[in-house]
C-alpha cells in the first residue's frame, strides 16, 4: 500500500478555499434561481442542454453526459421537467431501449425567463470579481481539472451503465 501523500500547508489552504468558494457559489446560484424562476439549478442545466441540442432533442444518456448526471438523477429531472410541460420525453425510434428528452415550447420560455437573472448571477459573482488576467487563468485551471477527472468519470459511467444492463 502507497504511502498518503498529505497536502502542505499551502495546499490545504488552497484546498478549502476553493472548495469554499466552490460551495458559496453554487449555493448563491441555486437559491437565485430558485427564488426568481422557481427551478433548481439540476433543471436548468437540462433545460439549457436541450435548448443547444439539435431539434432541441438528446437521447437520455447524452443528455445525462452533457449534465454532468448520472442517468437516474437526470431521469428524476427529467420526469419532473415533464410534468412541468417542459420537456417531453418518447422512445427512441432507432432504439427501442433508449428515449430521447426534447425541450417544449413551455420549457424554452421558462429557460428564456431564467436566463437573464441566472447571467447576472453567473456575471457578479464570479467574472466581476476577478480580472481578466484571472479569468483566463480559471479557464486554464478549470480545463486543467476537468481533463485530469475525464477518464475517471467515464469509466464510472460505463460502470453505470453497465449496472443497469444487468
Amino acid at each position: 500500500m502507497s504511502e498518503t501523500r498529505w497536502l502542505s500547508d499551502e495546499e490545504q489552504h488552497v484546498w478549502r478555499s476553493f472548495n469554499a468558494a466552490v460551495s458559496m457559489l453554487r449555493a448563491h446560484l441555486e437559491s437565485q434561481l430558485q427564488h426568481d424562476s422557481g427551478m433548481p439549478q439540476t433543471y436548468y442545466e437540462v433545460l439549457v442542454a436541450l435548448s443547444e441540442a439539435p431539434e432541441q432533442t438528446l437521447r437520455m444518456s447524452e443528455l445525462a453526459e452533457a449534465c454532468q448526471s448520472s442517468r437516474s438523477r437526470l431521469s428524476h429531472a427529467v420526469s419532473r421537467l415533464e410534468a412541468n410541460g417542459w420537456v417531453h420525453r418518447k422512445s427512441c425510434p432507432t432504439d427501442k431501449r433508449g428515449a430521447l428528452a426534447s425541450l417544449t415550447p413551455r420549457g424554452f420560455t421558462a429557460l428564456r425567463e431564467a436566463a437573464p437573472g441566472h447571467v447576472e448571477a453567473v456575471r457578479s459573482s464570479l467574472f466581476d470579481v476577478l480580472t481578466p488576467d484571472q479569468v483566463a487563468v480559471l479557464g486554464e485551471i478549470s480545463a486543467a481539472i476537468r481533463n485530469g477527472l475525464a477518464p475517471e468519470c467515464e469509466l464510472a459511467r460505463q460502470a453505470e451503465c453497465e449496472a443497469e444492463q444487468d
